[in-house]
């Protein structure tokens, strides 16, 4: 099944690799912003829209950017709330 992350996008479920809510990492995080960079310079970086970004989504192939809480990315995709034909 699919999922809607936000924007006109949506990925294959299972293809999720983790959820970052970026609401709880702070600006200044070393990591994430060396995860930001690496994903960018290594061209698998999207970024879903243009509204403010609230969490990152993790995939096996690419890295989405999403104004949708990880709390709203979680219940789509624990309670069955996807899309089944994108």
């Amino acid at each position: 099944m699919y999922v809607h992350i936000g924007g006109e996008y949506t990925i294959l479920s299972k293809s999720i690799v983790g959820l970052v809510n970026l609401e709880t990492v702070p600006a200044s995080s070393t990591d994430m912003n060396s995860f930001l960079k690496i994903s960018e310079d290594e061209n698998i970086l999207e970024y879903v829209s243009e509204e403010i970004p609230r969490s990152i989504v993790v995939t096996d192939e690419r890295v989405y950017v999403s104004p949708l809480s990880v709390s709203t990315l979680y219940k789509r995709i624990r309670t069955g709330n996807t899309v089944t034909d994108p």
